[in-house]
């Protein structure tokens, strides 16, 4: 059975180095556990959808939520899903510094990334439009 999972966290460390050790390991992971998904990165946050079979990202989001990496995280949404929408990117990335900020506007009152003060329908309305855009960036 596939699920996707949304959720939300806040970095602990900003660098690009770290932020680039978080994807390459998501990356390297991901690929060998069958997940699929995207993350999307502004001001600190992290913005991350992830699919697969149910255990393996439950089992994932657990991984998550004990990252000292990551704090204050957040699950935004859950879902069984009958096919994958990110299967594309063993995790593609969103810089949201690098995207026009009338589309982080649409979804919220600012133009930030602020997945905490949103839904997770709306969350994941801005991924769709991130992806119809094509403003996500990776490989599979």
């Amino acid at each position: 059975m596939l699920v996707r999972l949304l959720y939300a966290s806040r970095a602990v460390d900003t660098s690009p180095a770290a932020i680039q050790a978080i994807l390459e390991s998501a990356r390297r992971h991901n690929h060998q556990d069958g997940v699929t998904g995207i993350l999307v990165y502004g001001g600190g946050v992290f913005m991350q959808a992830i699919e697969g079979g149910r255990q393996v990202i439950s089992n994932l989001y657990g991984t998550i939520q004990r990252d000292a990496r990551h704090r204050d995280v957040v699950l935004l949404r859950y879902e069984e899903i009958v096919e994958r929408r990110f299967g594309s990117w063993t995790m593609g990335l969103v810089d949201v510094g690098r995207i026009n900020a009338s589309v982080l506007l649409k979804y919220s009152e600012r133009a930030v990334l602020d997945p905490y003060s949103v839904s997770g329908q709306v969350s994941m309305a801005l991924l769709e439009e991130l992806m119809a855009t094509a403003s996500i960036v990776g490989h599979t």
